[in-house]
């Protein structure tokens, strides 16, 4: 074969006629994509008119739900309100043409906003106008990663992060984003990245508390609070349906914050320093171009990254597991495209990083959402905000939105998954763990790396400690299990231990430490039989332990045998001296071997 490489024990050169391949490959990927964007998509070509009366009332439900809670994250995002409504237009209208779910609901969410105040925290003394374009700009770099992780189908990455990493984080998360919402029922301005700073700034600047301010914000919370957790079992006492008191608490955070703006007009909130929305800019977001200078752009790659990376999570997890609910379809690499397709369309509209949403996916599928429609009604209500009702939420005072952030995001504090893993799984319970405390330390960028890290290495030690069994025969059946779990009998001359995880250089020696050791306990043993039905994979390190297993029993007069070897391992097995060394026979199952050897 011809080779452009002068020394083969060099990688190739990238010569030209490289680059140009690569270059190729990477241009019909890109045909590929955009080959596969819908031009009508399936949902809406096989409509039913049966779910339209469903989806128009959800999408209605949804709309108005969500007004305030993407009022507040914007405002978490370090943004003025109206951006949260940018964020849930052309989004969602993106993601309802390309996404893979029929009713995950996109938009602001909480973690993304915490993620942009924290990835932009270098440019929060900026002015609004200009903060915001970094913000818009970000949405695009996030949005670009995620476009390219679908085109390269990188959806499989979701498998390498656990649960308990995921669920530690996106309790940290909400930890930190409960406590910087302090600064908007108190009026204390909170700075900080992580939990210590959070602390020593509140301590700090004690002094501004504001008394007006604090009494609303305490008694929002409390509202939402009871919202959440009392008042449908009260409700349950009145003459009312299920699905009416269900509709009444969806509905009710609106109705508070209506209230709210009602008293702040009649008792004058703005007199008493308390601080207000002001009015909403009217009219949808115009066209911009978010494009920054190059070293900004560098600077900000890595938190885009994790950004697209908890917003992928984030999105496959609620996605998919109502897919699952409803028996739909779901593809994690259209995912990817349906997320990076609404941001970087909708950063071209003033829109910050969005994501799917579990409240208000969870609100969508209550309401009776069947398609992807709802959410494209839910636009309409968002639109017609803008364009009419803009200056009726000036009078709103913040603390209602920074209650209504902390209410909805204490529920989102993991504890059922950690009390799960105490008792079911010590690895990812230390993983959670471990995540939560780099979170609320180091902060969330920092402290999901710290999570997966842990992951890793929990899944590193328990791959050097496979189980491993001495077994014995169960009467006269083939069946053969562990001899401290069951009765069986065993044979004074032979000894069989069951293997159950590959053989690798990472747990070749603590396989040969536990059969010295069960060699010492069983002191007349002639035939030892390694029972490999569970292993598919032999490395070389582990090719060589079992090639030195031999000779060393071979010299104790102990023969080694094998048993139950799976096809491909024994297809290279047996042209090396793992086999051809043997001094014992293969035997096709250890009930063959047991009668030959006993």
């Amino acid at each position: 074969m011809k080779t452009n490489n002068p020394n083969p024990l060099q990688p190739p050169y990238l010569d030209k006629q490289n680059v140009q391949g690569l270059f190729r490959q990477f241009l019909r990927l890109l045909v590929d994509f955009f080959g596969s964007l819908p031009k009508c998509p399936h949902w809406l070509r096989h409509y039913q008119k049966a779910d339209l009366s469903a989806d128009v009332i959800a999408g209605l439900v949804v709309g108005a739900v969500v007004i305030p809670q993407s009022l507040g994250y914007a405002v978490l995002a370090g943004l003025p309100p109206v951006y949260g409504l940018y964020a849930s237009i052309v989004p969602v209208l993106i993601y309802a043409w390309v996404g893979s779910s029929s009713v995950n609901a996109v938009g602001a969410v909480s973690l993304t906003a915490v993620m942009t105040t924290q990835a932009l925290s270098d440019y929060q003394h900026l002015p609004s106008n200009e903060y915001a374009h970094f913000a818009v700009s970000l949405a695009l770099l996030v949005g670009v990663l995620l476009t390219l992780a679908s085109i390269f189908r990188l959806g499989w990455v979701t498998q390498f992060i656990s649960r308990g990493v995921t669920a530690g984080f996106v309790s940290g998360a909400s930890l930190l984003i409960f406590i910087s919402q302090l600064k908007v029922i108190t009026h204390i301005p909170i700075t900080g990245n992580t939990l210590l700073e959070n602390t020593v700034s509140l301590w700090r600047d004690f002094d501004d508390f504001h008394l007006p301010t604090f009494v609303i914000g305490a008694l929002s919370l409390a509202v939402f609070w009871l919202n959440r957790t009392h008042f449908p079992r009260w409700f349950a006492i009145l003459p009312l349906s299920a699905p009416t008191i269900t509709l009444i608490c969806r509905m009710l955070p609106l109705l508070w914050m209506m209230l709210m703006i009602g008293c702040s007009q009649i008792f004058g909130f703005v007199t008493l320093n308390i601080a207000l929305v002001n009015a909403i800019p009217q009219g949808l977001p115009a066209p911009i171009l978010p494009i920054m200078e190059i070293n900004t752009l560098i600077h900000l790659l890595p938190s885009a990254g994790l950004i697209a990376l908890i917003a992928f999570v984030s999105s496959h997890a609620v996605a998919s597991s109502f897919a699952k609910q409803f028996q739909q379809p779901f593809d994690a690499n259209q995912e990817l495209k349906g997320l990076g397709l609404a941001n970087v369309i909708g950063a071209f509209f003033q829109s910050f990083a969005v994501t799917g949403g579990l409240s208000r996916t969870a609100i969508n599928t209550a309401t009776g959402a069947k398609t992807p429609l709802a959410s494209v009604i839910s636009v309409f209500v968002m639109v017609v905000t803008l364009l009419f009702f803009g200056n009726l939420f000036a009078p709103l005072p913040y603390a209602v939105l920074g209650a209504m952030i902390m209410a909805s995001i204490a529920s989102m504090i993991d504890l059922q998954t950690l009390h799960y893993a105490l008792k079911f799984d010590k690895l990812d319970a230390l993983a959670f763990l471990a995540t939560v405390s780099g979170v609320l330390i180091f902060g969330l960028n920092i402290g999901l790396i710290v999570g997966i890290l842990v992951s890793f290495a929990g899944l590193i030690w328990q791959s050097s400690h496979p189980h491993i069994a001495v077994v014995g025969q169960i009467g006269d059946t083939g069946h053969f299990r562990n001899i401290q779990r069951h009765q069986v009998t065993k044979h004074d001359k032979l000894l069989i231990i069951r293997i159950d995880e590959r053989l690798f250089y990472g747990n070749a020696m603590s396989v040969r430490g536990f059969i010295e050791q069960q060699l010492t306990i069983n002191v007349h043993c002639e035939h030892l039989v390694l029972m490999l039905s569970a292993v598919n994979h032999v490395d070389l390190t582990a090719q060589e332990m079992l090639t030195e297993l031999n000779r060393a029993l071979q010299s104790r007069g102990i023969r080694l045998h094998f048993s139950e070897i799976k096809g491909p391992i024994m297809d290279i097995l047996e042209q090396t001296p793992v086999i051809k060394d043997l001094s014992g026979q293969v035997f096709l199952s250890t009930q063959q071997a047991v009668n030959k050897l006993s």
